[in-house]
């Protein structure tokens, strides 16, 4: 079977935004206008495509990240009954629809991890939001080229200057306009184009019919003035360009769009376009700047990853000669094949029916099915090239974020990483057969979702879920009761307190038992000492000459890591410590390892309780939008929960405050918010810290968990 589409013709793309921007309104235009889909599916009418989880169409919120394939001639839509042509379209658009809402940053991160280019989409009321920023932050660190869609011109308060100045300010000072609104609020009636200086209306039942016209009167000096910024913008980025332009020359459309292509490529210009999905403006516009400015996957440079052989960095070109090198983004049960694994092609090319090496777990797979998926519906085909995006069926040992490549050709492509859980909650199965589906449940689950984990309390027997916030754990919950037909109580919400140390300590290890026979002996010295925030665990081993033989170090290392995940002071795990093993000694006959993983454990416990221990909290990065009546009520209240208020602002006619509050005084804001403004004030927030819990405070804690 041979490609249907050039590689140079495939566009790998995702929209992303902060919640309630109109992401997945937009995406189900797109669907619409490229023939896909042959009704709109509304997100308010719980009918959205791309939003298939019953939670999704229930709460007009997108929670997994949903794939799917389009088909799209710039243009095209100037013709006469466009969406009923049948003639082969010039592009493959491959586009991945994000959730906005923080708790599921993990499906933006790896999307981001695995896409070309990115639709940046905000609210036109609204503008930067905090969400917008935190997925713009996450594009940089993936170095996605974007461009963004001001949405919403038709609401009430809709600026798009405002909004455009917000971008400036708040996330690049690289955007350069590429249109401007005819009419805001209800009499938004289009857009004009400012590269071509023509004005676009949309008619028919669905904005289906794309009228060009000349751009009214009194619209003109606006829209001259404005192109003279772009074009000023997009020549500075060229030699050739720039000489023309001051030599008074007239520079072609098409040289305009080719050095403002290669500059969004670059990172050096981000084209901002506007319109209003839900009234269907502009859309069109929008599918063709996908085309123009976003990247194909040969537009990028090779992927980068490491020879786990010699472990030196080596590279895969975008091709379909290549060896075949993929990223697994995403692992999902569907209720008609089982188990998905989600992959990005980066090189080569794959069959059905072939084996392929998975080099991080060093195990082979057979691929017995490969899917183009669409949404939840899918596409069997026989073989998947360089750039697409595809999903396997009943992969055996394969998670998010391990690479898939040809066995005789190995490759480790960087893998994503993911935050760690802020909350956790207790679950009780209500009988044994529930406890045999609960356990099916939470496997699944945390297969599909990194941010979500598992462990058991030792002390209690309690299954303990953790995740990124309320919402997460409430949908993680409402799935194992529907999906699963889990029957268990919940507990309430609790905060993942950690422990950490302030001071270095040593202590000594030993576990000695001898009574005739074969005995044991572990006897160990650990140095330990404060780490920076977020470095996480640190092993050193120290020991010269031998006094501990080297295959019992690993079980040292073992029991220290044990005892640091069940915590020292109140069962929280402890974090950001190095550990020193500098000395200890070993008996030829009764030494094992099993001894020198208690002896690592108790010194470990020892050296910490010597070390200063504190509490440490998530603190939370939190921005409230509140009518200006209420702001004084609403900064009082932030201001008994230990926050700590950062900057207030203004937005259209609300007040904005941004505070860092701690996680544990959070739970219930939604609804305290409500009644402190009268349903009219809104909040976010997002995890930005770990801090010291002050030492009061602390004390019950402990207290706490010790009863």
């Amino acid at each position: 079977m041979l490609r249907e589409y050039p590689i140079e013709k495939n566009r790998d793309i995702g929209f992303i935004a902060h919640i309630d921007a109109g992401k997945t309104t937009v995406s189900e235009r797109v669907l619409f206008y490229t023939g896909i889909s042959h009704k709109i599916g509304e997100v308010h009418e719980g009918a959205a495509i791309m939003d298939w989880m019953e939670q999704e169409k229930e709460r007009g919120i997108t929670i997994t990240a949903a794939a799917t394939t389009c088909f799209w001639t710039p243009k095209e839509y100037l013709q006469k009954d466009y969406l009923h042509q049948s003639t082969k379209k010039e592009y493959r658009i491959n586009i991945i629809d994000t959730p906005g809402h923080i708790d599921f940053t993990a499906e933006v991160q790896r999307s981001l991890r695995v896409l070309d280019g990115a639709v940046v989409i905000f609210d036109g009321v609204a503008g930067v939001e905090p969400q917008s920023e935190t997925v713009w932050h996450q594009a940089d660190k993936f170095r996605v080229p974007r461009i963004c869609f001001v949405n919403k011109m038709d609401r009430l308060g809709a600026n798009f200057e405002r909004s455009f100045a917000s971008i400036l300010e708040r996330l690049t000072s690289n955007a350069v306009r590429m249109q401007i609104p005819i009419g805001l609020e209800s009499e938004h009636k289009g857009i004009i184009d400012l590269l071509e200086q023509k004005a676009y209306y949309f008619e028919g039942k669905n904005g289906e019919e794309v009228i060009e016209k000349e751009i009214p009167e009194e619209l003109k000096a606006d829209a001259e003035k404005y192109r003279h910024l772009l074009v000023e913008k997009i020549v500075e980025q060229s030699d050739n360009l720039m000489q023309k332009y001051l030599d008074g020359k007239e520079i072609g459309i098409e040289e305009l769009r080719k050095t403002l292509r290669e500059a969004t490529i670059n990172y050096k210009l981000v084209p901002v376009f506007c319109g209003a999905a839900l009234r269907n403006t502009a859309i069109q516009l929008l599918i063709d700047a996908i085309i123009y400015y976003l990247p194909s996957p040969v537009d990028l440079p090779p992927v980068e990853g490491i020879d786990p052989k010699s472990e030196k960095t080596i590279s895969r070109e975008s091709s379909d000669d290549a060896p075949f090198a993929a990223l697994a983004f995403k692992i999902a049960s569907d209720p008609y094949v089982g188990s998905l694994t989600y992959f990005r092609v980066y090189s080569g090319k794959l069959e059905a029916g072939s084996y392929v090496l998975n080099s991080v777990s060093g195990q082979k797979e057979r691929i017995g099915r490969i899917l183009r998926m669409h949404a939840n519906n899918r596409e069997d085909v026989k073989e998947i090239y360089a750039g697409e995006i595809g999903a396997a069926v009943g992969l055996k040992n394969t998670t998010t974020g391990d690479t898939l490549c040809d066995p005789e050709h190995p490759i480790i492509l960087e893998r994503i990483t993911f935050p760690e859980p802020v909350i956790y909650i207790s679950i009780e199965p209500k009988s044994k057969a529930d406890q045999e589906k609960l356990s099916l449940a939470l496997k699944r689950l945390s297969d599909e979702d990194p941010t979500f984990k598992i462990r058991i309390d030792e002390e209690t027997g309690q299954t303990i879920i953790s995740g990124m916030g309320e919402l997460h754990l409430e949908i993680i919950v409402d799935r194992m009761f529907r999906e699963f037909g889990v029957s268990a109580n919940i507990g309430r919400p609790q905060v993942a307190y950690k422990e950490t140390i302030l001071g270095t300590a040593e202590a000594e290890g030993k576990y000695i038992r001898q009574s005739g026979g074969r005995g044991q002996y572990g006897h160990v010295w650990l140095k330990v000492e404060p780490l920076e925030r977020a470095k996480g665990f640190e092993f050193v081993n120290a020991i010269k000459g031998g006094i501990i033989p080297s295959e019992y170090i690993p079980a040292v290392q073992k029991g220290v890591k044990e005892a640091m995940a069940k915590g020292v002071m109140a069962g929280y795990p402890v974090i950001d410590t190095r550990v020193t093993l500098y000395d200890g000694s070993y008996h030829e006959v009764d030494s094992s390892e099993a001894a020198f993983k208690i002896a690592g454990s108790l010194a470990f416990q020892e050296a910490a309780k010597r070390a200063k221990l504190i509490l440490l909290e998530p603190i939370m990065k939190v921005e409230v939008v509140v009518p200006e009546q209420f702001l004084g009520d609403v900064s009082g209240d932030l201001s008994s929960k230990r926050a700590r208020i950062e900057k207030m602002s203004e937005r259209g006619n609300m007040k904005v405050i941004d505070a860092k509050v701690p996680l544990a005084e959070m739970f219930g804001y939604a609804t305290k918010l409500r009644s402190m403004t009268e349903g009219r004030g809104s909040f976010t927030m997002e995890f930005d810290h770990y801090a010291q819990v002050p030492e009061n405070i602390a004390q019950q804690i402990v207290e706490g968990k010790r009863k």
